[in-house]
């Protein structure tokens, strides 16, 4: 998957550090905690939905041995027209819950130039999910910035409800929150970067000053992003509602990412309607 990954220019330049291990996703791993092991400091980039088949080598090879090994997963999140086999809807489901794994999400192609140097940093195993597509056209800074383990952002402050997104939907999850409030709804916008670990202290402090805290995610709703959320707040003794936006219990059909992101609310309209919805129940 060089050329999908986007590894091919890398792969001229550096041809004594890049292997294609081709489709053998499971060995991929393995071999990348024997390079580990060896005092290097692997990247193993690769499909989110083909990493599934190397779920065990990622528990026992690396996180079990906790060594420094970085997942950049591609194609997390909603694919659209590659078909229902190349959605990378269950990531988060299937890494939050491994021990010693630090699992990231960027806003934009800025965070994930700093993740990818920060993971470095962290000497732990680390997956940075990001989408396919084209990136927001940001601007990207030269430097390299450590972003700080397990911190989130606070991108717009509100008092009625918390949005808290990662990955891709946050974007549309500001897009939302600015038209609400012209509609007299405050929504705070948090970029929750961070799936593991969580930022406890910025979660506890939005969920009580708000009262209600809507997650999106492009996952399975089922044990992801909003159920790690919904854990914290239980931990911590937080008794307020949530309402999670993710991806649904069944395979998405081939189609475009748009088409796909309006069907199941993940869009600004989605989420504007979603909060409308249950702030006028109430």
């Amino acid at each position: 998957m060089g050329l999908g990954t986007g590894l091919e220019e890398f792969s001229k330049l550096f041809s004594g550090r890049f292997y294609d291990i081709g489709i053998a996703e499971a060995h991929g791993v393995t071999f990348a905690a024997a390079l580990a092991l060896g005092g290097l400091r692997p990247f193993v980039a690769m499909y989110s939905t083909f990493l599934q088949r190397g779920f065990d080598q990622v528990i026992e090879d690396v996180c079990l041995q906790e060594l420094p090994v970085v997942f950049a997963i591609d194609r997390s999140g909603i694919v659209g027209q590659d078909g229902p086999t190349h959605h990378g809807s269950f990531d988060m489901s299937y890494l939050r819950h491994i021990p010693n794994m630090i699992l990231m999400s960027p806003k934009d192609e800025n965070e994930l130039k700093q993740m990818l140097f920060s993971a470095i940093i962290y000497e732990r195993p680390v997956a940075i999910r990001y989408p396919r597509g084209e990136a927001l056209g940001v601007p990207v800074e030269s430097e390299f910035t450590e972003v700080p383990l397990g911190k989130w952002e606070v991108l717009k402050d509100g008092s009625d409800v918390t949005l808290i997104g990662c990955g891709p939907v946050v974007n549309a999850c500001l897009e939302a929150a600015r038209e609400l409030e012209d509609e007299g709804i405050s929504a705070a916008v948090l970029n929750g970067r961070f799936i593991k670990p969580m930022d406890r202290g910025m979660l506890v402090a939005f969920a009580r000053r708000t009262g209600r805290v809507v997650t999106l995610e492009e996952n399975s709703a089922i044990g992801g992003f909003g159920s790690g959320i919904m854990e914290v707040l239980s931990e911590e003794g937080v008794v307020v509602p949530v309402k999670r936006i993710g991806l649904p219990d069944r395979f998405l059909p081939h189609a475009s990412q748009k088409l796909l992101r309006q069907q199941v609310g993940l869009d600004k309209d989605g989420i504007k309607k979603t909060v409308k919805h249950w702030l006028k129940s109430e």
